[in-house]
């Protein structure tokens, strides 16, 4: 498996960062759902997403040139190209123009159905789950889907097909980009992916002809900063990590963990009411993840 190093503490052994990294995918990007409602109100879905990559990328770029790294070589921007088209353009960007039309009970449903896809395109190149595994996906699957449970599920066809089409790529790129698709080590690698990405989106952007709103307002402009800096360089970052260094399943179980993140800041920044049997699909959702945890666990001590 390839072994990329972190890139903000390339120093520290890679187990030492997978619980760090498992916090920042669980903890910020449960909380991009709400960012991304309140970017929209200035930035149109493409045009957020690309310019939020680009940005990120370039930074993490730079950061790797002051540091004294190497670039990525043109074979692994080659990767960079197609994981990033996959994942970014087509996964993040597909998801939020279909978000704009159906309720986020349907896309947290999508979305939890990921650590299953990512695990069976990962059958196709050697990656095969241990049973606690595959039991804390099903158990996390049931927990997300008790949580939004009549969370508006009606949707138009093409919304459904957009919903398909991004869990889809979003999972084959993730496993493309720890076995045939390698990006370069550390960060290279990570910016390398969010800038293609980026230039994906906004091209996607340009033919739709999307045009944000100027002046941006300050909470969207605000909410905007949030997913350059927490959303994509924290956390998609950590996300990258956790591909190269974890088991697909415990990679991926922020989709599980996320929309109970979600909630639980819809409650504490917005004043929305939970019932009792929401809490307890948190519940259920957590017994997935430790499921998942402990099998990460069993496998690595035989």
């Amino acid at each position: 498996m390839n072994t990329r190093s972190a890139p903000f503490a390339p120093s520290l052994p890679a187990r030492n960062l997978v619980v760090p990294a498992l916090l920042a995918c669980y903890l910020v990007w449960g909380s991009t759902y709400l960012a991304i409602r309140w970017a929209l109100e200035s930035f149109p879905p493409f045009f957020q997403m690309g310019t939020r990559f680009l940005f990120a990328g370039a930074l993490l770029l730079a950061w790797v040139t002051v540091r004294g790294g190497p670039w990525p070589s043109l074979p692994q921007w080659r990767n960079a190209a197609l994981v990033g088209t996959l994942m970014l353009g087509a996964g993040m960007g597909l998801t939020a123009s279909a978000a704009q039309h159906v309720g986020s009970g349907l896309v947290a449903a999508f979305i939890a159905v990921v650590p299953m896809l990512v695990c069976l395109w990962g059958l196709l190149f050697g990656q095969k789950p241990g049973r606690m595994e595959i039991a804390g996906m099903v158990v996390g699957l049931a927990g997300v889907l008790l949580l939004v449970r009549g969370d508006g599920f009606a949707a138009t066809p093409a919304a459904i097909a957009s919903l398909a089409a991004a869990t889809l790529a979003w999972s084959l790129g993730s496993v493309l980009s720890t076995t045939r698709s390698p990006l370069a080590p550390g960060a290279a690698g990570f910016a390398s992916e969010m800038l293609c990405g980026g230039v994906a989106l906004l091209a996607v952007s340009l033919g739709l002809g999307e045009q944000p709103h100027w002046p941006p307002q300050p909470l969207a402009a605000a909410a905007w900063l949030y997913l350059v800096v927490a959303g994509s360089l924290v956390a998609f970052s950590a996300y990258l990590y956790l591909l190269a260094h974890a088991s697909p399943a415990l990679a991926t179980s922020y989709a599980f963990v996320n929309p109970a993140i979600a909630l639980l800041l819809g409650v504490t920044l917005a004043g929305e009411a939970v019932s009792g049997a929401e809490w307890g699909a948190c519940a259920v959702v957590l017994t997935g993840v430790v499921l998942i945890f402990r099998g990460k666990v069993a496998r690595e001590e035989r």
